[in-house]
C-alpha cells in the first residue's frame, strides 16, 4: 500500500497545492488521482501567473479572447475557470462518493480586495456563478476585512476557503463566521450544507524566523502554531453550538494544511506531511513535495488533540524572544502583499500576450 493511500486512510484528504493546463492535458492529474491518492487542489495567483507566464498553452485561449475583446481580470477569470471546471469534473466522483465532503477545486478573489468587503462579497458571488461546478470553493482571506464576507458568503450559499491564516486566533475568527453565517441560513430555512476550510499555513513560520532561534528550534515552528490551531478546532467541534449546527446537517468546517514545502533545504521535503498527519483534516501541498512524501514518506501517529507538546514548543519560542502574535499579523500582511505582487504581475503577463497575440 502506498504512503499516500496510507494517509487517506488515516482520514486526511492529499490536495494537490497546483494546476497547469498541462497537467490536465497530459494525463498527470488524473494519474494523481488514480495512483496517489489525491482527491482535491488548490489554486492561487502566483500558481496562475507561474501556468500562464511560463507556459505557450494558454496563448490560443487569449488570443480568441482578446480579439473578442476581454481583457484583465475578465479575460484571466475565463482562462481559470476553463482549468478549474476539468479540474473540478475529474474531482466530481469523489464529490458526489463523499457527499461534499472531498472533491474540491478552488478559486481566489482578486487579492487586490483583501481590505473591500463588500467587493469581495460581490466577487465570491460572481465566481460562484461563472464556476457553475458545485465542487468548487472561492478563497477568501481570513484578514479583518475578509471575515465579515466569509459569512455573507456562508450565507448565500458559497462554498468557501478561507486563506491566509497563521494562527489560532485568526482561524477562530473565520469559524465563528462561518458558523454564524451557518446559523442564518437556519433561521432563514435555507440548507445548512454549505461547505468551507480554513487554510493555516505553515512553511512560512519557520522561513520567518530562520536563524534568529537557536539550531535545535528550527523548522518547529509551523508545526506547532498548526498544532495549537488544531487544539482549538478539536475543542469547538466538541461544543454544543457546534452539535446543534451538525444535528441540523450542516458540514464541519475542515482545518487545511497549507504551505506544506519545506523552505529549509537541510530539513526532509516530507517535514510538514508527516508532522501534519490528522483525521478529518487536508494537507495541500505542492508536487514536488507530494511525490516526495509518495516516495519516501512515512505514516506516523496522528496529530495530537491537546495541544500540550504544541505549547510546550511555543513557550520555548517565546524564550527565545518570539511573538508568535504580532509575527501571526505580519505574517499576514506579507502574505496578502505577496497575492498581490503575483496578481500585478499576472495581469501584465496577459496584457503583454494579449497584445502580442491579438495582431499575430
Amino acid at each position: 500500500m502506498s504512503t499516500t493511500q496510507n494517509l487517506h486512510d488515516l482520514g486526511q484528504s492529499l490536495w494537490l497545492d497546483n494546476i497547469t493546463r498541462a497537467i490536465l492535458d497530459n494525463g498527470t492529474l488524473r494519474r494523481y488521482i488514480e495512483e496517489l491518492s489525491v482527491t482535491g487542489l488548490t489554486s492561487n495567483p502566483t500558481i496562475f501567473d507561474e501556468a500562464i507566464g511560463g507556459s505557450s498553452l494558454y496563448d490560443r485561449s487569449i488570443q480568441q479572447k482578446a480579439r473578442a475583446g476581454i481583457a484583465g481580470e475578465a479575460l484571466f477569470l475565463e482562462l481559470a475557470l476553463e482549468d478549474l471546471r476539468r479540474a473540478a469534473d475529474l474531482f466530481r466522483p469523489v464529490f458526489e462518493r463523499t457527499r461534499g465532503v472531498d472533491g474540491w477545486v478552488s478559486m481566489e478573489v482578486s487579492p487586490l480586495l483583501a481590505d473591500n468587503t463588500k467587493a469581495t462579497i460581490e466577487a465570491a458571488r460572481s465566481i460562484h456563478k461563472l464556476a457553475d461546478r458545485p465542487n468548487l470553493y472561492v478563497k477568501i482571506p481570513g484578514t479583518a476585512a475578509g471575515v465579515p464576507a466569509i459569512e455573507e458568503a456562508i450565507f448565500a450559499g458559497v462554498p468557501v476557503n478561507v486563506t491566509l491564516l497563521f494562527s489560532r486566533e485568526q482561524y477562530l475568527a473565520v469559524a465563528e463566521a462561518y458558523m454564524r453565517g451557518l446559523e442564518r441560513r437556519i433561521a432563514a430555512k435555507l440548507d445548512p450544507r454549505v461547505s468551507s476550510v480554513a487554510s493555516l499555513f505553515v512553511s512560512r513560520w519557520d522561513k520567518a524566523v530562520g536563524d534568529k532561534v537557536p539550531a535545535e528550534l528550527r523548522n518547529r515552528l509551523g508545526i506547532a502554531i498548526a498544532g495549537r490551531a488544531y487544539e482549538a478546532h478539536c475543542r469547538l467541534i466538541e461544543t454544543r453550538r457546534w452539535r446543534d449546527l451538525q444535528a441540523a446537517g450542516a458540514l464541519k468546517q475542515r482545518m487545511l494544511w497549507a504551505s506544506t514545502g519545506t523552505k529549509d533545504p537541510n530539513a526532509s521535503p516530507t517535514l510538514y506531511v508527516e508532522a501534519l498527519a490528522a483525521p478529518e483534516t487536508v494537507d495541500t501541498m505542492p508536487e514536488k513535495t507530494l511525490l516526495a512524501f509518495a516516495s519516501t514518506g512515512k505514516v506516523g501517529a496522528p496529530m495530537a488533540r491537546d495541544g500540550a507538546e504544541a505549547e510546550k514548543t511555543l513557550a520555548r519560542f517565546a524564550a527565545a524572544g518570539i511573538d508568535v502574535e504580532a509575527l501571526a499579523r505580519k505574517l499576514q500582511v506579507e502574505g496578502a502583499q505577496s497575492f498581490v505582487k503575483s496578481w500585478t504581475e499576472l495581469m501584465q503577463s496577459i496584457a503583454d500576450k494579449s497584445a502580442a497575440l491579438a495582431t499575430s
